[in-house]
């Protein structure tokens, strides 16, 4: 199990999951955090998500691991040493009654195992990542799939406001964004977290 220093969550940054959400399509990189609690790598086994404070939705994204500190004027290449594919899951009813009073997310985005991530894998670059797709199969059917050249803030513009805004170093990962596509979980659904055409984690959703 790779240390996970801080988890950082780029909102939005697909501009048709923007649409289907009925949000607004952001001007710079929207980012939030979740706990290091809410990270759980997916591996074969039962994942258990509250299932008490209304629906909980899926949102599949790639993510990167950063392997050393970046420092300005560093290429995101130079500072993504791995890569997998991870499932950020919100409680969709209480991130709608945060938005209406103002509050931050973090009730909605930060529970335990809301930040589940396949096994990580050598980052190939960011040239050969947008020659292939990452894909949800949730019970056997496509449920999510992406593309990282649709992204509306891309990986180096994405590393470079995260370092200056927050600072960035060895053991952060990122969720970078999810596409169109979001849906609710159900119990005992079975994901599947794929890279072009590996599987490369999977998992038994159980609410509680």
């Amino acid at each position: 199990m790779r240390h996970i220093r801080n988890i950082y969550c780029v909102g939005r940054n697909y501009a048709a999951h923007a649409k289907e959400l009925n949000n607004a399509v952001p001007t710079s990189p929207f980012l939030f955090s979740k706990p290091t609690h809410a990270f759980v790598e997916a591996n074969g086994q039962e994942i258990y998500l509250p299932g008490n404070r209304g629906s909980i939705h899926f949102e599949t994204e790639l993510v990167i691991y950063i392997g050393r500190k970046h420092e300005k004027g560093m290429k995101a290449d130079e500072v993504i040493d791995l890569m997998g594919i991870g499932i950020d899951f919100t409680l969709r009813d209480v991130q709608a009654e945060l938005k209406k009073k103002g509050y931050p997310w973090l009730l909605a985005k930060g529970f335990p195992n809301s930040g589940v991530v396949s096994k990580f894998i050598k980052f190939p670059g960011i040239n050969e990542l947008m020659d292939k797709d990452f894909t949800m199969i949730k019970n056997g059917e496509t449920a999510q799939q992406g593309n990282i050249k649709n992204m509306i803030f891309d990986l180096q513009t994405i590393v470079d406001f995260t370092s200056d805004h927050f600072g960035l170093n060895e053991g952060d990962i990122i969720f970078t964004g999810t596409p169109e596509g979001v849906g609710q979980i159900m119990d005992r659904d079975h994901l599947s977290l794929k890279w072009d055409n590996q599987i490369l984690g999977d998992c038994v959703i159980k609410l509680k």
